[in-house]
């Protein structure tokens, strides 16, 4: 991308050493996020809270918005808040770096109490639709405007359908939030890109979440005007490599800037930039820069109807 390019970004856990699920998350370091990320030419973004205790959750909401609503940056920045959690698939590979403990079914009470923590900034909530029974959380959030998106599930073709017939509208980083082994031909990726003419379909573009040739098969699938890049940034983002927080996890970060579990058994978020993915796209995948554009800027705010 040339210079001056401008990204939205719909998945961002925090930027340039700070972590948007601390929970002593303060005003100088929102204002320090956001000028790095308005310096690496993002215009947009949501800010995401992931799953952890409920109780918690809110507080962190609660805090982000005032944060936000005291800062003019932040506030023109940040155009609302992405709820990753905690109706998700708790099953080891699926729930991903989403604490097992605080996984729960989902139920409009606790919905209810997430969105009014985030004072009606909620712009995309994502769920897995085998953990919303009768799908309620689906069709209360839809009702209210809220994009409702898949991931960290293992929802059959059954149930990707009938959460579509209910509101589902898009489906987080397809190609992650499950084990690395799967059948090879019954697997929630081709569930996922299956539906791509009725769901935005979102992806990582770092190398390391989707090796480049397999995300270059994913984007052939994939409808180009319903395909969204995301960064899924943690802390490391923006900066290099280090010791950084995100939500209960403690990461060290090496060159590679892959964040990684203490184990190695999965990916804790993405230390990579908009700016990088959409190298990385042009580069590495052999889009064209306008292609690049509309999956890193326009797709994101039509989804969101920005």
């Amino acid at each position: 991308m040339t210079a001056g390019a401008a990204f939205f970004d719909l998945q961002v856990n925090g930027y340039a050493g700070v972590d948007f699920n601390h929970d002593e998350l303060d005003a100088g370091e929102l204002h320090r996020a956001c000028e790095r990320l308005e310096g690496d030419g993002v215009s947009g973004l949501l800010a995401t809270i992931i799953t952890d205790d409920l109780a918690a959750m809110c507080r962190r909401l609660s805090r982000l918005v005032a944060l936000r609503g005291a800062d003019p940056l932040a506030a023109r920045l940040i155009a609302g808040i992405h709820i990753e959690g905690p109706f998700l698939n708790e099953r080891d590979g699926f729930r991903g770096a989403h604490p097992r403990d605080a996984i729960r079914p989902a139920d409009v009470d606790s919905m209810s109490r997430l969105l009014d923590a985030a004072d009606g900034l909620t712009r995309i909530v994502t769920l897995a639709p085998e953990r919303d029974r009768g799908l309620s959380v689906t069709r209360y959030l839809s009702s209210r405007g809220i994009l409702v998106s898949a991931g960290h599930t293992d929802a059959t073709i059954d149930e990707l359908r009938a959460a579509i017939d209910a509101g589902l509208a898009m489906f987080t980083h397809v190609g992650n939030g499950c084990p690395m082994q799967l059948d090879r031909h019954d697997n929630i990726i081709q569930r996922a890109l299956g539906f791509a003419d009725q769901l935005w379909l979102c992806f990582i573009a770092d190398g390391a979440h989707i090796p480049f040739a397999t995300l270059r098969n994913y984007l052939r699938l994939a409808r180009e005007d319903r395909t969204i890049i995301v960064t899924d940034a943690i802390a490391p983002a923006g900066l290099g490599p280090g010791r950084y927080t995100f939500g209960r996890w403690d990461l060290i970060i090496g060159d590679d800037m892959v964040p990684r579990a203490p184990d190695r058994s999965h990916l804790v978020g993405s230390g990579i930039t908009m700016q990088q993915s959409a190298e990385n796209l042009q580069r590495q995948v052999g889009l064209s820069e306008l292609v690049v554009r509309k999956l890193t800027l326009e797709n994101p705010r039509i989804a969101l109807g920005v």
